[in-house]
């Protein structure tokens, strides 16, 4: 097979990573790309967002397959556009991307589906929603109700704060994601990643993770797009998965389903889980970045055929096969993420790095230029190990974390902390 995938981060040096690995690739494709998915595969300079030119270059280069990595081209309809040319695509249509796009969106699913979920209220404007939040307190969750690239979401901890985000999220900071705000309940428990295929019509759960959202030790500091994951995550039990499934999960797929928008290709649930009750925090319509990159390192070459079953809808003849193992990624980001950072910086150590089946160095925000290693992004390296325990998996990837010579970046010390 000639296979495309889409996107430029972690998340898809993974997935490229993973794919190389099954026979039935034969070429492999990533637009753009970076520096460390160039060592394993083709990059190509193209607008992912623009379904005409992604259908192009498509037929131009005989592709049977397009994986489609992050949010972006699907909530465009860039799946929509490839299978009105009969491509086989990964990746929900534009209208099932809606459970991402907007935080509205998928309240109004999980109410008319029954789901467990927080309560909310939603605004366009700054005044009532200023007077909502006084009147309801904090804690308490305020969210960009668009697409804000995992940082339009503030967990507000004093009312301060909490109109705090509001001005910035109302003041243009987050684009057309904020011209619109849900507001949430603060759930108690433990947050965790369930990632399941879906077809259309069956459900097959692939994972579960747990990542750090804060950007320093000790969950301080701002939040960030994820400083570090690891799978499988302990909260999900066996019984905690069958809740979910069961009551979230689901209900939201017959509910879609119902009103003539079937999802079609991974949903990331993420959980807040209380003395053994799930409720859904969000819906994510893609893998989670950092967490697709622990779930590849377990699953392997397998994900091909995962992926080839879920948009082919025979997700009913296959199943996952785990090896009873653990996974952990580190993010290294730029000095100064999430807020203002410089890129540009060079970046040693790398090519002494293990690559094999328990350790990767996945390229985030690289670029090569005269030989070197640049950072050119705010998250720019995943440091990947997996091992026999977590406790393992997490001393391999802090040795191999150690070998890296950054100055101009940083990590946490502290990753899985929970579990460990």
């Amino acid at each position: 097979m000639n296979i495309l995938i889409l996107g430029s981060g972690g998340r898809e040096h993974s997935l490229a990573w993973a794919i190389k690995q099954n026979p039935k690739c034969d070429r492999l494709i990533v637009a753009p790309g970076n520096a460390g998915i160039a060592q394993i595969a083709d990059c190509a300079d193209l607008n992912i967002l623009d379904g005409d030119a992604v259908a192009n270059f498509v037929e131009e280069n005989t592709i049977d397959f397009v994986i489609i990595g992050p949010e972006g081209p699907l909530a465009a309809g860039v799946a929509d556009r490839l299978r009105r040319t009969g491509t086989l695509v990964f990746g929900p249509s534009q209208a099932a991307a809606q459970l991402e796009a907007s935080k509205s969106f998928t309240k109004a699913i999980c109410d008319a589906a029954g789901a467990p979920t927080a309560g909310y209220a939603r605004f366009t404007e700054a005044a009532p929603a200023r007077a909502y939040v006084q009147a309801q307190g904090a804690p308490i969750v305020i969210k960009a109700d668009g697409l804000a690239a995992g940082k339009g979401v503030t967990v507000a901890m004093t009312v301060d704060e909490a109109l705090d985000a509001l001005d910035h999220m109302f003041d243009g900071s987050f684009g057309p994601a904020g011209t619109a705000v849900v507001i949430e309940e603060f759930m108690e428990g433990e947050e965790a990643s369930f990632f399941v295929l879906c077809d259309g019509t069956t459900i097959l759960p692939v994972g579960t993770a747990q990542d750090h959202k804060r950007a320093f030790d000790g969950d301080q500091g701002p939040n960030t797009g994820g400083m570090g994951a690891y799978s499988p995550a302990p909260v999900m039990t066996d019984e905690v998965t069958q809740k979910a499934l069961r009551e979230i999960i689901q209900p939201t797929m017959d509910e879609m389903a119902r009103r003539g928008t079937p999802f079609q290709g991974v949903l990331f649930c993420g959980l807040m889980i209380e003395n053994g009750q799930p409720r859904l925090v969000e819906y994510n319509v893609r893998f989670g970045d950092p967490e697709c990159q622990v779930l590849m390192m377990r699953l392997g070459g397998q994900v091909l055929d995962l992926l080839q079953a879920c948009a082919e809808q025979r997700l009913h003849e296959i199943s996952v096969n785990w090896a009873d193992d653990h996974a952990l990624t580190i993010v290294m980001a730029a000095n100064g993420y999430p807020g203002d950072y410089a890129k540009g910086s060079v970046i040693g150590g790398l090519d002494s790095q293990p690559a094999d089946s328990f350790h990767m160095v996945f390229h985030a925000g690289t670029k090569r230029f005269e030989g070197q290693y640049q950072a050119h992004g705010g998250r720019v390296l995943n440091i990947t190990a997996r091992g026999a325990s977590l406790a393992e998996a997490h001393e391999q990837a802090y040795a191999m974390a150690q070998g890296v010579d950054w100055p101009g970046g940083f990590y946490r010390s502290d990753i899985g902390w929970r579990a460990l």
